[in-house]
């Protein structure tokens, strides 16, 4: 194996390495498959230099989360499935506010965008299809408010049917009343209050 190959093998395990993430929650981070990074590292297939760049990026990005503690989308998504399988939805509220108030305290850093950069990254699936939904709008809305394009993960179509989750003191119409416009628009329908903090 020549010597540039060699490299590219060395940053992208790096990369992976640095993501704290198996290789294929790595892989999923970067919109890839399993596979593709493992031929990746074989060395029986090159990855382009834009993929090289991103995964580096997004690598030190997810480590540098880790380390301070700080929620990225994959980190948010798997504390939310693992919840939901216990069947403990106020814990799956509190991580997905968690995460987004992580994310908006990430995005207000101007003096480190890696910590942002983690959101970019696809988080792995909740379990479910609504709450999978509503972590995108939110991170998307939060991307919006800083005035940065969202990552690709989170611009989704709206549901198709619309979901309301169970409130515990408000009627259908009084939530559909006090969901915010962004989030509607996603066919999901929360108060606007409940979103405020974790």
């Amino acid at each position: 194996m020549d010597r540039d190959t060699l490299t590219v093998i060395a940053l992208l395990r790096e990369a992976v390495a640095s993501s704290e993430l198996s290789q294929a929650g790595f892989a999923r981070a970067l919109g890839t498959s399993a596979s593709r990074i493992s031929t990746y590292l074989s060395g029986g297939t090159r990855p382009s230099a834009h993929f090289l760049i991103r995964a580096e990026r997004l690598g030190r990005a997810l480590g540098a989360c880790a380390e301070r503690r700080m929620m990225s989308a994959p980190a948010t998504a798997t504390a939310m499935r693992t919840y939901l399988l216990a069947g403990e939805t106020e814990w799956v509220w509190r991580m997905l506010l968690q995460g987004r108030d992580h994310l908006a305290l990430s995005l207000a850093d101007q003096s480190d965008q890696a910590l942002a950069a983690a959101w970019e990254a696809t988080p792995a699936t909740t379990g479910s299809m609504e709450w999978d939904a509503l972590l995108a709008a939110l991170a998307a809305h939060e991307f919006e408010r800083a005035g940065l394009e969202a990552p690709p993960w989170a611009l989704i179509d709206p549901l198709s049917e619309s979901w309301m989750p169970e409130h515990p003191f408000l009627g259908p119409e009084r939530v559909f009343a006090q969901t915010p416009d962004w989030l509607r628009r996603c066919n999901i329908y929360v108060p606007e209050r409940d979103l405020v903090t974790a």
